[in-house]
């Protein structure tokens, strides 16, 4: 059964933090794709906060963007003997054999932010609704241009779950209008600033005029094709996804139109407190858990989950 939870996300919490007080002293390991990327520090951070709270020790593995590197994260976590694994895999379909040796052993296992294919007995899924997330970016492309746009979309990493359904999303919003709304260009810059800039520059040499939107399947890439945008001097919207503090501080100053929330930090404390309520209690979670994403603009910047942040 889904479930898509936005408001009631401190709710859901809360109830299961009242189960949790009785500590036990579990140790949870969290694997995350790469600690390069701010958005895996912010959940990092904000499950081991979780944790310290839950009386709950945690062994944090960084996969450096290997899928080698995850591969032996979780064979090390599972040769320590941990309580449960709470996994961000790198690539959907390449984890799968690591996270089905955790299951094996007999370790729960919830997935968070992205999926594994063809996994059975994992105890939850725990993340946003990346599809819908994609949708509310098309979405704002045509509340913002109703006659119709020409679009750059900023693809995230080939096989990773989030970058397939933020990619699927924004299409299901603009294929039916394609007459109006042309994707002039779609290449991968794999969640990257660096190549956000980069791909970016080649995108925009290779057309004969400037789009009207470019869209980017998380904020790194965003802020990469800012730069290249402002250096060009062009009027560009830029539309990202993950509400990073640096993308909300350019949205606060203009130099960003809008970014995606997806509230890394519900994510993580909903997939520790599933995993203690049932290793304490036996209780089942939900096998999906979905936080609803939104667009966040100036309009209402005031909603995002890290908007204190901003120095």
């Amino acid at each position: 059964m889904k479930r898509s939870i936005f408001a009631a996300v401190a709710a859901a919490v809360t109830v299961f933090s009242g189960h949790a007080a009785l500590a036990q002293g579990e140790t949870i390991a969290f694997s995350v794709p790469s600690l390069g990327f701010p958005f895996f520090v912010h959940m990092q951070n904000q499950f081991n906060a979780e944790a310290e709270t839950l009386g709950v020790t945690v062994q944090n593995y960084d996969g450096q963007n290997q899928t080698t590197k995850q591969t032996a994260d979780v064979e090390a976590a599972i040769t320590s003997g941990v309580d449960g694994l709470v996994i961000s895999p790198l690539d959907s379909v390449a984890m799968a054999p690591a996270v089905s040796q955790a299951v094996q052993a007999g370790i729960p296992v919830v997935t968070i932010d992205r999926r594994v294919d063809g996994v059975e007995g994992l105890l939850a899924h725990v993340g946003a609704d990346n599809v819908k997330g994609g949708e509310a970016q098309g979405q704002l492309i045509v509340d913002m241009y109703p006659d119709g746009a020409r679009i750059v979309n900023l693809q995230g990493q080939p096989g990773s779950s989030p970058a397939i359904d933020r990619n699927q999303g924004v299409h299901n919003v603009l294929d039916g209008m394609a007459d109006k709304y042309e994707f002039v260009a779609e290449q991968t810059a794999n969640f990257a600033r660096e190549e956000g800039a980069s791909v970016t520059e080649a995108i925009l040499a290779g057309l004969d005029s400037p789009p009207d939107v470019i869209v980017a399947a998380n904020d790194d890439m965003a802020l990469g094709a800012m730069q290249v945008v402002q250096e060009q001097g062009l009027d560009i919207a830029i539309i990202g996804f993950d509400a990073l503090p640096e993308a909300l501080a350019a949205i606060q100053n203009g130099t960003l139109t809008a970014t995606i929330e997806q509230m890394p930090g519900g994510q993580s404390r909903n997939a520790l407190n599933a995993m203690i309520e049932y290793l304490r209690n036996g209780t089942e979670p939900e096998p999906e858990m979905l936080l609803t994403p939104i667009a966040i603009t100036q309009d209402n910047i005031d909603q995002a989950e890290r908007l204190g942040e901003i120095n």
